[in-house]
């Protein structure tokens, strides 16, 4: 039987978001358009001011947008009121009672729609049981530990079973290990419920370990949607290249194109092949982007070479630092063995030897 297509549970299409008057008016978004498939995790990642905020108000229906389509299933919810819409979100502050009870939290929602009593405490008893947090039904939420808290949003959010869940930046207030423990329970969490995800945050890794795909937003627009895979290893512009993961950039000159490849010639007068980004056409000079792990130090030979300027070890590998003969500072990172040198030192001369399709021609 042929595959079923992809159903689309939020689009977003041309749509604009206006603030301010006059001189002072700016475009937080500005004609973004995108499709967000049902039962997928998407994250929209990006620095602070992007618009990934803003895009997220509007399909909760906190705001509106000032021109364009929002189609929940379908149907165009961009002027619908919050109330009216099923969707959910879970705001950063988590935003819970603390006079209330965990299971009060969590069918304080419930009960605001009129649900039967025995509707509302089955659904909290289901959701206890999903976010793991059965024996603390009886706790206040002030009496609960900041990742309790976090389970207790998402299960009220979830209890009244919206169709997309929102998240607005909801593990920035954890710390780190509990925030690492926190993105594979979410993740996991969105598999065995079954509803469409969509996850703000500004950091990268959180949307590389949790995510279906991801958009990338700079200055109100989306620059590349895509798995975490292509985000990362196929970034199609300097800024998304830049913005996700360590790399190294290097200017040069493309010619002798074939086959999606094209030939560089770097400042120091280095050449080295290069594949080209999507709808990358050439002219003059290019930005190559190669990352540290695509990349390897050796005493000699390789496509470039330069002179070890620092060595940092990380525990699980160790970064070499080298001034490549064209002046660029170039990072290679290698994965640690047994034993405890990576064979280079401050001062030595070194190769870099690229990997096959570790090199590629970014449109700046």
């Amino acid at each position: 039987m042929p595959e079923k297509p992809d159903r689309n549970a939020i689009e977003v299409r041309n749509v604009s978001k206006l603030f301010g008057s006059g001189s002072a008016q700016f475009a937080a978004l500005d004609r973004v358009s995108v499709n967000i498939r049902e039962n997928e995790f998407f994250t929209l990642l990006g620095p602070s001011g992007c618009g990934k905020t803003t895009l997220l108000r509007l399909i909760a229906g906190f705001d509106y947008p000032t021109e364009g389509e929002i189609f929940l299933y379908g149907k165009d919810i961009a002027v619908l009121p919050p109330f009216n819409r099923p969707v959910n979100t879970v705001f950063q502050s988590y935003a819970l009672f603390p006079h209330m009870t965990v299971a009060q939290n969590i069918g304080f929602g419930l009960e605001m729609l009129g649900k039967p009593k025995a509707e509302v405490a089955a659904r909290v008893a289901q959701m206890l049981k999903l976010v793991r947090m059965e024996a603390l039904a009886e706790r206040r939420t002030s009496q609960i530990s900041g990742g309790q808290q976090q389970r207790v949003a998402l299960a009220r959010a979830l209890a009244p079973q919206p169709r997309v869940l929102l998240l607005d930046e909801p593990l920035s207030a954890l710390d780190y290990k509990l925030r690492k423990e926190m993105q594979i329970e979410l993740k996991t969490l969105q598999h065995e419920t079954g509803i469409t995800f969509i996850f703000v945050t500004h950091d990268q890794e959180e949307a590389l370990t949790m995510s279906d795909r991801i958009a990338v937003m700079s200055a109100g627009r989306i620059l590349q949607v895509g798995s975490p895979w292509d985000i990362y290893d196929k970034p199609a512009e300097r800024f998304v290249a830049d913005f996700i993961g360590e790399s190294n950039f290097l200017k040069g000159t493309v010619s002798d194109i074939q086959a999606g490849t094209g030939q560089v010639r770097l400042s120091s007068g280095a050449v080295i092949r290069a594949t080209l980004a999507e709808g990358f056409t050439p002219g003059g000079e290019a930005t190559v982007i190669v990352r540290p792990e695509h990349a390897r130090a050796v005493a000699s030979g390789g496509q470039l070479s330069g002179t070890v300027e620092t060595v940092v070890y990380f525990g699980t590998d160790t970064h070499i630092h080298i001034r490549l003969d064209g002046g660029e500072l170039f990072t290679v990172r290698q994965q640690n063995a047994r034993s405890r040198s990576c064979g280079f030192e401050v001062g030595d001369r070194a190769g870099i030897e690229i990997a096959d399709d570790g090199a590629q021609v970014l449109r700046d």
